[in-house]
Formats: C-alpha cells, structure tokens, sequence
C-alpha cells in the first residue's frame, strides 16, 4: 500500500498563487515548498513550449538558469524550493546570491537564458514572492495565462502524489532529504552589472560629490555604493539593519523621512543627495539636501529628467504619472500612458519601437527606469534593460544636476506646477476594493475615460477618441451623473475639491476636478493595499489630499463605504 496521498494528510488549505502587477507575491505561510515548486516548474514547462527558455542564438549546454534573491528572512526557504525546481527539470542553478534584481535580470539576458528571482520588493516581510524573466526580457501579460495552466498540472501531479513517494511534508515543505544546498554564489552577475555603468560614466565624473547611502535591508546596499563610488562619488553609507525594513519608495512613509533627516544630521558634514532603493532594489529613492531640510525627487519626474538627458524620443509611462510630463518633454518625446505595472510599460515600449522610434524608453511613476534601446552615452554605448533598475535614473539625475551646475531641489523645481504625492492603506480589504473598481466599471469595455461637460456625459476611448456624447436623461449618462454625485460626497468641497469634470478607469479610478487636482484611487496588484496618487499646484496641497486619503476614516475608507451602499 501506498498510503495516502498527499492532499489527503495537508496540515492547511493550499492556495494557487497569482500574479501582480510584477511576478507572483503572497504571503509567507501560502508560499510553502510545494507551491513554489509547482510555481517554477510550471514557469519552465511554458518557457519550454513557447521557446522562451533560451535564446536560439545562444545555445547553452547544459542549461544554467540564473536564480538570485533578496534579504527578507523567507527568501533563503524559498531560493531552495526554487532550486530544487530547476534541478528536477533537468538543469542547473547558476546561483547569483542576493543581488538587484535588475543585475541578475541582466546577465540572464546577455547569457540568453530565462532566470528567477526571489523577492517580495517593497511589501512587507510576511509576504514574500517570485519573479520569473524569459530568455528575452520580462514575463508579459499575455504569459500568465499559460504558466498558471502549466502551474496547475504540477499542482495536480504533486497533490496527487502518495506520502510514501511525495518529496513534501503534510506542511508542504520540502522532507530533509530532498533539500538542495545551495551552489556558490557566482559572482559575474554583479561584476557585469558594475561593468555596464563603468563603460559610461567615468571615474571622475563625480569628484566632490557627497552622497548619503540609506543602506537598511536593501539588498543592493553593497553593489549600489560601490557603483557610485567608481562613478567619482564620496559615499557614506549608513542605516544598516538585519531586520527586513519595509521601505516604499512610491510612498516613503513620515517615519521613514524623519529617519533620513536624523541621519543626515548625525553625518555633521556637508551632503549633496540622499540616496537608497527598496528591497529588491529595482526602485530608486533620490533627495536633494537643502540645510536641514530633505527635497524628495519623485518617481515620475525623476523618469521624466533622465528621459531627457539621454534625449530620448519615445517613453512609456504608467496613467499614475504625473499629469505635467507631456509639458515638461515636450512635442519632441512620443509619450504613451499604460495600466499600472512594468508588463504593461514593456508592452507600450516595444509598440513605440516598432513604430519607428530609435531612443525609447520607459519609467514608472516608483522612479524604476526601463530602457528599451541601447544609448551612446560617455563614450561608451549602454545597452539595453527593459526592467526596472535604480541605478541609471540615480545616476543620470546627479550627472544632470552636475552639467547644469544646480541642486537636485532646484532641478525639481524646473518641472511645471504639477506636485504629486501618494500614499497607502494597508491591510485594506480586497473585496472592498474590487467593489470600488465593479462600482466604477463602464458598460462598454472600450470606454477609458468618462468627461462631464455641462449636463451630457462624454465617453472616450483609450486613444481619445468619442464613443459617444450623452445627454443626461440619457439611462447610461444617468448612471454615471450618479457616480459623480458620490465620487464629489466623498471628495466634497469641505475639503477643497472643486467639481469632478472627468473619470479616467484605464487602471483604477483617476479623478480629475475642475482646476486640475487629481485623485487617482487603485489597489495594489499584489497586496491587501489601497492607493492614493494625489496631484495639485502645490506641494502641500498634494500632500494634504493624500494624507485625508489614507486617515483612519479619511477618504479612500469612505470611498469604500460610499460604493458599498450604492
């Protein structure tokens, strides 16, 4: 007898994971052995069919698939269940230890070869996740359908499995003996991530800059300063911790920008930039310094300042994006608005390329930069990254604040008057926020944004086009006069809106209000999160909108309340 199987003995209710907006996240106890291993299989079994595992012009035998992670306490478990995957799908681990994930991602794609990296970026330590990249750039939109088919066989397969023969315990993890120890870290991933910007920026192009390396937990604290440092930077890096520090920087919470004040204060010298990245660092985090005070460098602008210092042509950003970047580039830059998520901006990348455009680019509004083309810069020619990396717009924005002769806080202020600022609320209830998104839904899947001008409802689509212009006895007009009503309840006059004139529903629900304000409301694709993207004429204002957003009872929580009620 072979015993039981193995779903029959779980000590827990397995859960399938699911994509984000980046790669699959969970939380820890639902990433067990088993399922991260049916995870990996499944993701090689469709690059296997689809002929994404490797690149026909760069054969390898065997096969090494390059596997990396971060610093949160799960990752080691999990970089092991990874592992063993690959090992059982009959090839090898080229294990590049706990480096960016944009260094791991790009030494697989000059080895031509799909890669994992094992990371939860920015989300909490109880969450944890998996990135898998194809053997030519990330994992698109249109894949996942096909991996979750593929997952799902391993899935069956493995729960199937007798408790005799199973690999895994009633807990899902991995039995002693099928535990894998890791390979020695390989360390050409992170030398050739060094190499990409030695052969741009000079070793002296810095000299006498003074920059502070917020170090914490990120898991480029070691190879992020170093590549400054060989750029000409004075570096001083600060902050270390073993914990895992949950550290946005979409959204640096007040704690955390304190934090950086007290340390800046505590260097007692003079300091040019604060700079640090989140966890999987693939997002950058850059201030100016002015006296005691700290100038936060935004995402999207950040994006917007390197576009134009590599004089690019044609950029891809998410609708999140500041509102004022078409002005800021000009007619020159083609700009394409997407969804919300790095598949989504790689996707606008390639249709601008295929249009003709030779220096494309891309960048979300986290600050993660993505090049599409390879660009002649400093003598020497940067290669192509279509991933996020917070390296380049680090580096791009102290070169062009250095070729102007001015701070990053006055490079800040050449942007137009558009101040953007965004915050969240966390352990925000799924089901409320996909009521939020059912609530706000067009009847016609190709509305993109709803506009209200005087008593009739105007509909859009997605390039601007009219579908249709409704008077507002109009049934459907009706619907979304009452939508109006309760988007303006929640953000009232009381609080300084003025009246909404548009809904944008490309990615969540974007409200414009007379004047021009913004509040853009979307959850998280990966966690039990709700966001706020506020935008104003003036930084306070920005940052008043979203504070009363994600207040106990503050307006995403009535947002929530409202609709429920609807």
């Amino acid at each position: 007898m072979s015993g039981p199987c193995l779903r029959e003995v779980l000590t827990y209710l397995p859960k399938p994971l699911r994509f984000g907006t980046s790669g699959v996240r969970a939380k820890v106890e639902e990433l067990t052995d088993l399922e991260v291993y049916c995870l990996t299989r499944g993701t090689l079994a469709y690059f296997e069919r689809t002929g994404k595992l490797v690149q026909a012009s760069k054969p390898k035998v065997p096969i090494a698939i390059p596997l990396a992670g971060d610093l949160r306490p799960s990752t080691e478990r999990l970089l092991e269940a990874t592992a063993r995957a690959i090992v059982d799908a009959g090839y090898q681990v080229d294990y590049a230890g706990r480096i960016p994930t944009p260094a791991l991602t790009y030494y697989a794609l000059e080895q031509g070869v799909a890669s994992f990296v094992v990371t939860g970026s920015h989300i909490p330590a109880d969450r944890n996740g998996q990135k898998a990249n194809r053997c030519d750039g990330e994992v698109q939109k249109s894949d996942e359908a096909g991996i979750l088919a593929a997952v799902e066989e391993f899935r069956a397969q493995e729960y199937a499995r007798s408790t005799q023969t199973s690999m895994f315990d009633p807990d899902g993890c991995l039995k002693p003996g099928y535990r894998l120890a890791m390979p020695p870290v390989n360390p050409a991933p992170g030398e050739l991530y060094r190499a990409r910007y030695r052969a741009v920026f000079s070793q002296d192009l810095f000299q006498g800059l003074k920059v502070f390396f917020f170090e914490y937990s990120a898991v480029g604290r070691e190879l992020v300063p170093e590549i400054l440092a060989a750029a000409g930077c004075e570096v001083f890096c600060v902050g270390r911790c073993e914990e895992f520090i949950p550290l946005d920087t979409e959204a640096i919470s007040d704690t955390h920008l304190q934090l950086l004040r007290d340390l800046v204060k505590q260097q007692q010298r003079s300091i040019d930039a604060v700079v640090a990245t989140d966890g999987d660092s693939d997002r950058p985090l850059v201030l100016g310094v002015e006296g005691e005070e700290l100038a936060i460098f935004p995402g999207d602008l950040l994006g917007a300042t390197v576009a134009k210092f590599l004089h690019a042509d044609a950029a891809a950003v998410p609708i999140s994006a500041n509102p004022g970047l078409e002005e800021f580039l000009g007619p020159k830059v083609a700009l394409k608005r997407t969804k919300i998520g790095s598949p989504y901006v790689i996707e606008a990348m390639q249709g601008l390329k295929e249009s003709g455009k030779q220096r494309v680019v891309a960048w979300e509004a986290n600050g993660g930069f993505l090049l599409g083309s390879d660009f002649a810069l400093g003598g020497g020619v940067l290669k192509a990254l279509p991933t996020r990396d917070a390296v380049l717009p680090i580096l791009c924005v102290l070169a062009e604040a250095k070729r102007q002769r001015v701070s990053l806080a006055e490079l800040v202020r050449q942007f137009p008057p558009h101040f953007g600022q965004s915050g969240l609320v966390d352990d925000f209830p799924q089901e409320l926020s996909q009521k939020i998104l059912s609530y706000f839904a067009p009847e016609d899947p190709q509305v993109e944004e709803v506009r209200f001008v005087s008593d009739e409802v105007v509909l859009l689509n997605r390039d601007g086009d009219q579908l249709a212009r409704l008077t507002s006895t109009n049934p459907e007009a009706k619907a979304w006069l009452a939508r109006k009503n309760l988007l303006e309840q929640v953000f009232s006059p009381q609080l300084g809106f003025a009246p909404l004139v548009a809904i944008n529903v490309l990615d969540g629900i974007r409200c414009r209000f007379k004047g021009g304000e913004i509040a853009h409301v979307r959850p998280s694709g990966t966690a039990p999160q709700l966001r706020v993207y506020a935008f104003a004429a003036s930084c306070a204002r920005a940052r008043e909108i979203a504070k009363l957003a994600v207040a106990k009872g503050g307006l995403l929580e009535r947002l929530a309340q409202a609709v429920s009620a609807a």
